[in-house]
């Protein structure tokens, strides 16, 4: 197996086939790179069973669930891996990515949330200064450290026994409290509103990775026309078409 590749963990048809459109933009943008998907048996044997395409490779999950993420990030087969949600879609080569491994163990982007509704504590009160990273898009080593920490994350989301879609909270304080080499990612390497995408200037950023519900539904290729659409209209100084795509996009979202 190679020393660089992308990691997917999807149970359920739903999951799985948006993993495998994910995987597709991984291939279109960093053909060479290994992809590895960690599925439940059932879906494994329905369509995996003669090849693994659009993966390199797929193992099955043991006692799948909504997060098994927390369980199976810690099996990587690579070296350096980067894991992504399936509601993603890559918008550029991001090879250079792993460079960033070169000198920290783990690297990911703050989770937007801040209000005090959204964030939960779990044994320590952490300061706000130090705040959640969004799980979706998780670049990380395999080094003994790291795996240490992966294989806590199994162990102590399941111990802390909070909203079961709020992995990151468990996350956050094992970080806090370990000695790993945490960089933070530029907010371009995890998209989760199309509104920064539309209003960042090429000086600012430029979108690399797409993290959105949409992509649960299928709307890979329709959502990356309006996109480009919306660049252009943007130059041309349409205004008032950048704001209608904004109302599409916003009435389609799940």
């Amino acid at each position: 197996m190679d020393s660089n590749g992308v990691l997917y963990i999807a149970t359920g048809e739903k999951y799985v086939q948006a993993a495998m459109r994910s995987a597709q933009s991984v291939l279109k943008y960093c053909p060479d790179l290994s992809i590895h998907l960690f599925t439940d048996s059932s879906t494994h044997e329905t369509h995996f069973k003669k090849s693994a395409a659009p993966f390199t490779s797929v193992g099955v999950i043991e006692n799948p669930h909504h997060r098994s993420k927390v369980d199976y990030m810690v099996h990587t087969p690579f070296e350096r891996t980067l894991f992504l949600d399936t509601d993603t879609a890559l918008h550029a080569d991001i090879r250079p990515m792993f460079q960033t491994l070169e000198r920290f163990d783990i690297a990911m982007t703050h989770a937007h949330h801040r209000s005090p509704s959204r964030l939960q504590h779990w044994r320590a009160a952490l300061p706000d200064s130090f705040p959640e990273f969004n799980t979706g898009v998780i670049l990380y080593r395999k080094t003994p450290a790291m795996l240490k920490c992966l294989g806590a994350w199994g162990h102590h989301f399941a111990e802390a026994a909070l909203d079961e879609n709020n992995d990151q909270t468990t996350l956050r304080e094992l970080l806090w409290l370990s000695d790993l080499r945490i960089a933070t990612l530029p907010p371009e390497y995890n998209v989760r509103f199309i509104k920064y995408h539309l209003l960042w200037s090429k000086s600012e950023a430029e979108s690399k990775i797409f993290h959105l519900k949409a992509y649960h539904v299928g709307w890979l290729p329709w959502f990356n026309r309006k996109i480009r659409a919306s660049r252009v209209a943007r130059k041309l100084g349409l205004g008032w078409l950048i704001n209608s795509i904004k109302k599409l996009i916003s009435a389609g979202r799940p």
